[in-house]
C-alpha cells in the first residue's frame, strides 16, 4: 500500500499525514473564527449559516443618509433647462400619460411647469450636473454614483418611507438594517449591528417612527438601536444611582439564570434574544461613551464637517458619529434627516436643508476615503420619492412648491463597490418619465445586499408558513451600478 501511494501519487506517508493535519487544522481554525460555520440554518435551505456572506462582499458596512420628506431632484441633481423655457405652460398629456396624482394636486385644473430657481453647472472629470445649493457634494462628484431613475409605486409619504426602508408598503416587515444584522451579524460584539441616528432640519418635516428601523418578525436583537442627542446617547445605558458595575454584573447573571429556566419551560427564542440584549447593553456601557466623545477628533476633521458637528443631534454631528460607529464595526448605520417636504416655499426652505446636509455629507465621504475605509463602506444619500416638474397650486418662478413624484427621482451612492464618477439612467427632457435604465426599490435593495455579499433571493426568514425576504418576490441586481 505504501509503495502504491508513493508511486501512484508521488507522495510519502509523512507528506500525506502532514496534509491531513493541515486540513483538520483549517477546519478547527474556521470553527473558532466563525462558531456557526458548520451549524447550518436548521432548515432545508441551501444557504450558508447566518453571519457568513454568500460570496465575497464589496462593502462590509453601510451608512444610509436618508433625506426624509423627499428632496426635489430639480433643485439638486437633475438639470432640466426645458422646464425654465416652458415655465407657466401646461405639462403635455403625452408626458403625464394619466399618472395618478396625490389628493393635494388631483383637483388642479392646470399643471404649470416650473424650472429651478437655482443655477446648475458641471463638475469633476465626470462632468456631473449639480445645483449651486450643493457645492461640497459637487466637489466629490468623481467619488459618487448618481442614480437618476429610482422609482416606486408609493405616492404618499408613509407608504413610500416604509417601502424604502422595509421593502413593503405595509408595516411589520424587517428594515434594511435588520436584514443586514440578521444575515451578517455584528463586527463588534460590544456594539449593535444596526444603529439609528435622527436629526431635524428647518424645513417642513415628515415624521419618523420605529417601524422604519424595526426588526419585524426577526428576533428583537436585530432592531435598530436609536442614539439620542441628550446627555444619555442610549437611554437607560448608565447604571442607576447607587449601583456599581459589580452589582450590575451580578444582577445580569441572576437574570440570565431565570431566563434560562424560562426558556427551558417555554422554548420561546425571544427569551434568549432578551438575554443577548441585556448583555449587549452591559458591554455598550464602555464602548458608547468613547464613540460619542468628539474631543479627540483633530481640528481639521471638525473643520471639514463644520462647527455644527459639535452640536449633538445635528446632521453634521450624526455624520461624524456615523463614521465612528462604522469604523468601530457597526454593520448598518441609518441616519434620518427630516425637513424635505417642500410643497410650498421651495426657494425659502430648500437652501436651508441643503446647507444642513451638503457639507457634512461630502465630509463623511472624504473622511472615509482618507482613512482607507470608503472602499469597504457603502454610503447612500436619498429620499423616498421625487418631486413634480410642475408647481404645487398657485406659484411663480420666484417661489413655488412641488408635489410628490414617484415615477423618477435621484439617489446617489459612494464607495462599497459602486462605480465612481458615474451617472446611471436617464429621464426625458421634463424629468418626468424614465427613458432608460430604471431602478426600482426592489432592484435597489437587491443591489445593496449584493454589494454586502448577500444573495437577496437566499436571505430569507420563514414566518407564518412562507419565506420572506427584503425584496419579497421581486428585485434584480443592477450590474451597471457595480464597479
Amino acid at each position: 500500500m505504501k509503495e502504491f501511494l508513493e508511486n501512484r501519487f508521488n507522495i510519502t506517508r509523512r507528506h500525506f499525514l502532514g496534509k491531513m493535519t493541515a486540513g483538520i487544522g483549517s477546519v478547527a481554525l474556521g470553527s473558532l473564527l466563525v462558531p456557526d460555520l458548520f451549524k447550518g440554518n436548521g432548515d432545508d435551505s441551501d444557504t450558508l449559516p447566518l453571519g457568513i456572506p454568500h460570496f465575497a462582499p464589496k462593502a462590509k458596512r453601510v451608512i444610509y443618509l436618508f433625506q426624509n420628506g423627499a428632496p426635489s431632484q430639480y433643485e439638486s441633481f437633475e438639470y432640466k433647462p426645458l422646464l425654465n423655457k416652458m415655465a407657466g405652460e401646461e405639462l403635455p398629456a403625452s408626458i403625464r400619460m394619466g399618472q395618478r396624482l396625490t389628493g393635494m394636486t388631483a383637483n388642479q385644473a392646470k399643471f404649470p411647469l416650473v424650472g429651478s430657481k437655482f443655477q446648475f453647472a458641471q463638475y469633476g472629470q465626470s462632468g456631473m450636473w449639480m445645483s449651486e445649493l450643493f457645492p461640497n457634494i459637487a466637489g466629490i462628484v468623481d467619488d459618487i454614483c448618481m442614480i437618476k431613475t429610482m422609482n416606486t409605486e408609493a405616492i404618499n409619504h408613509d407608504p413610500a418611507l416604509t417601502f424604502m426602508q422595509t421593502g413593503a408598503q405595509q408595516g411589520n416587515r424587517p428594515s434594511m438594517g435588520a436584514w443586514a444584522s440578521y444575515g451578517l451579524g455584528s463586527e463588534n460584539k460590544n456594539l449593535p449591528a444596526f444603529s439609528v441616528l435622527l436629526s431635524r432640519g428647518k424645513g417642513n418635516g415628515q415624521g419618523v417612527y420605529s417601524k422604519l428601523w424595526t426588526n419585524g418578525f426577526l428576533d428583537s436583537i436585530h432592531q435598530g438601536v436609536v442614539f439620542s442627542s441628550g446627555e444619555e446617547p442610549i437611554l437607560y445605558l448608565n447604571d442607576p444611582a447607587g449601583t456599581d458595575r459589580a452589582a450590575r454584573r451580578k444582577m445580569l447573571d441572576n437574570l440570565s439564570e431565570l431566563n434560562s429556566m424560562a426558556f427551558d419551560d417555554f422554548g420561546d427564542p425571544e427569551i434568549n434574544a432578551k438575554v443577548q440584549q441585556y448583555e449587549m447593553a452591559y458591554r455598550m456601557q464602555t464602548a458608547v461613551p468613547e464613540l460619542t466623545d468628539f474631543s479627540k477628533e483633530p481640528d481639521h476633521i471638525i473643520k471639514m464637517y463644520g462647527p455644527e458637528c459639535l452640536v449633538p443631534g445635528t446632521f453634521a454631528a450624526n455624520c461624524l458619529l456615523a463614521r465612528k460607529l462604522s469604523e468601530a464595526g457597526v454593520r448598518f448605520v441609518q441616519l434620518y434627516h427630516q425637513g424635505w417636504d417642500q410643497h410650498g416655499n421651495m426657494v425659502g426652505e430648500m437652501p436651508l436643508q441643503a446647507k444642513d446636509t451638503d457639507r457634512a455629507s461630502a465630509a463623511l465621504i472624504k473622511d472615509l476615503k482618507q482613512r482607507g475605509l470608503l472602499d469597504e463602506t457603502l454610503v447612500i444619500w436619498g429620499g423616498e420619492f421625487g418631486r413634480t416638474n410642475y408647481s404645487q397650486g398657485t406659484a411663480t418662478q420666484d417661489n413655488y412648491g412641488r408635489d410628490h413624484h414617484p415615477r423618477a427621482y435621484c439617489t446617489f451612492m459612494a464607495g462599497g463597490g459602486v462605480k465612481p464618477g458615474f451617472v446611471y439612467g436617464e429621464t426625458d427632457d421634463f424629468g418626468y418619465n424614465i427613458v432608460r435604465d430604471p431602478v426600482h426599490i426592489n432592484d435597489f435593495h437587491a443591489t445593496v445586499l449584493h454589494l454586502m455579499g448577500l444573495n437577496h433571493e437566499k436571505l430569507t426568514y420563514k414566518h407564518l408558513g412562507r419565506r420572506y425576504r427584503l425584496t419579497d418576490v421581486a428585485g434584480k441586481v443592477i450590474p451597471g451600478l457595480i464597479a
